[in-house]
């Protein structure tokens, strides 16, 4: 089990991002927008939206920086294993809150606001 969780289904998670967004694009391409005008009409989307996506990115950003930096390079910085991991739990939460209330408040307009 251990090993279809780390080592085979972010394979297959990938493939499914990568395919259905290939997908998608040639079905209808040209319903991707990079400024919708339901999360430019209101401020409290704008915020949500700000909130999610730099706390999705931290949380990413955190995860390579964290999982994939040599221990060496911590310790030449003078970085002990101790405030290594205070760090990612503190950023990391940070993080996670604002991915939470942000993608609450984009929840709350999906099913809130008629179209």
């Amino acid at each position: 089990m251990n090993h279809f969780l780390f080592g085979i289904y972010p394979y297959i998670a990938l493939s499914v991002l990568v395919l259905g967004s290939i997908a998608r694009y040639e079905r209808d391409p040209f319903t991707w927008k990079t400024s919708s005008s339901q999360l430019l009409r209101r401020r409290q989307l704008v915020i949500g939206s700000i909130l999610f996506h730099v706390g999705i990115l931290v949380i990413f950003f955190g995860h390579l920086v964290g999982l994939l930096t040599p221990i060496w390079v911590f310790d030449a910085l003078g970085i002990g294993h101790g405030a290594k991991q205070l760090l990612a739990v503190m950023v990391g939460g940070i993080a996670g809150v604002m991915a939470l209330i942000g993608g609450g408040m984009l929840f709350h307009r999906r099913w809130t606001d008629p179209r």
